[in-house]
């Protein structure tokens, strides 16, 4: 399917921000040819800023965006022409060869940071080749929409609920960027606000973490403009207690929220996380797989697995049952139930991750 027929698909109330970006630089009529690359005649000729000012006009003139957009900035940029366009609050880039035929919606930046490290080995380390510590450290990274995440997280609180000393053991840590001096995630700008509150949540108030997530987990409130849900925040800080004052400080201070969050992101780095949910165990990855799938005795085992002196509660049976997926009321369905059975049947378990490739 083209992408012309993709967007005329597409309900003009439903549209991706993702997607309007696109039609934004989509400034004239856009041909197919027959070798599959798409261009766009009608910027032959034209200035970077009459590309600019072309986009801005498509996406109002043509109602891609129920938000006006405005044009922020053009630029050259590594031989490509960057229109910047502000929609709503958010600014969003798209790059275009400077002879018009061809589009890049979304650039990464491939060029290595000054301090960046070699990341460790993402190769899992089996139960058998763990590293064993006394205070064995399960670390689970995850952002707070991925459906996968989020059954991690409900796995590892389950965990936490029924044996409440293993909350010393685990620790839910958020993948993302700052810079500008604003966190960014891989789903979007909601997304990150909600990891950014989490992590505030989880630094100064982590007698109300648990509790706080676990509310936010049950039950989607909404969902951002590419289609991720979104839970209650503001209902579950009511319910569960959370200081509201201290939360919005932490939020608004780079010097206590960012670099929280920074910590998080410099951990995901060196240990080469990129996907929703990785597991680091004792410094290195792990698969769930391995432990029994994304369950409350899986969570346990692994923290087990990796100490050098196992607790009591090692003994302690929890859920064997698979987490539910996404936002849901309860820790896991007759259908989670169900696949969790077969997947020990089948000596397989559920692996399904979110990462930025699969936007």
């Amino acid at each position: 399917m083209s992408k012309l027929s993709f967007l005329k698909k597409l309900s003009r109330n439903h549209i991706l921000v993702g997607v309007a970006v696109i039609a934004v630089v989509v400034v004239g009529v856009i041909i197919a040819s027959s070798n599959g690359i798409f261009t766009m005649p009608t910027l032959f000729g034209m200035s970077d800023n009459q590309i600019g000012k072309a986009a801005v006009d498509y996406i109002n003139n043509n109602q891609l965006s129920q938000t006006p957009a405005s044009l922020v900035k053009v630029s050259e940029e590594s031989g490509l022409v960057k229109v910047t366009i502000k929609i709503g609050s958010s600014n969003f880039d798209s790059y275009v060869t400077k002879d018009g035929k061809l589009l890049f919606p979304q650039a990464f930046n491939m060029a290595p940071k000054k301090d960046a490290k070699t990341p460790a080995s993402t190769t899992p380390s089996t139960p058998a080749t763990v590293t064993k510590t006394a205070s064995p450290m399960l670390e689970a990274f995850v952002v707070s929409s991925c459906p996968y995440g989020l059954q991690m997280q409900r796995a590892v609180a389950e965990a936490v609920k029924n044996v409440s000393t293993l909350a010393s053991n685990v620790k839910i840590r958020y993948i993302g960027e700052v810079a500008g001096g604003k966190i960014s995630s891989m789903h979007g700008q909601e997304e990150a606000d909600e990891n950014l509150r989490q992590i505030c949540v989880r630094e100064e108030q982590p007698a109300k973490y648990w509790n706080y997530v676990s509310c936010y987990m049950k039950k989607s409130a909404g969902a951002m403009a590419n289609g991720m849900p979104i839970g209650d925040s503001k209902g579950c800080q009511a319910s569960t207690g959370v200081d509201t004052a201290k939360l919005n400080a932490c939020v608004s201070d780079a010097k206590r929220g960012l670099a929280y969050a920074q910590a998080d992101f410099d951990l995901a780095s060196k240990y080469g996380v990129s996907s929703s949910p990785t597991l680091i165990l004792n410094g290195a990855t792990v698969s769930e797989s391995d432990y029994g799938g994304r369950t409350a005795d899986g969570v346990k085992s692994m923290v087990c697995a990796g100490a050098s002196t196992p607790s009591a509660y090692c003994s302690t049976k929890l859920s064997t049952a698979e987490a539910s997926v996404s936002f849901a009321a309860t820790y896991a369905s007759s259908a989670s139930a169900s696949a969790s059975a077969s997947a020990s049947a089948s000596g397989s378990a559920q692996a399904a991750n979110c990462a930025p490739a699969a936007q």
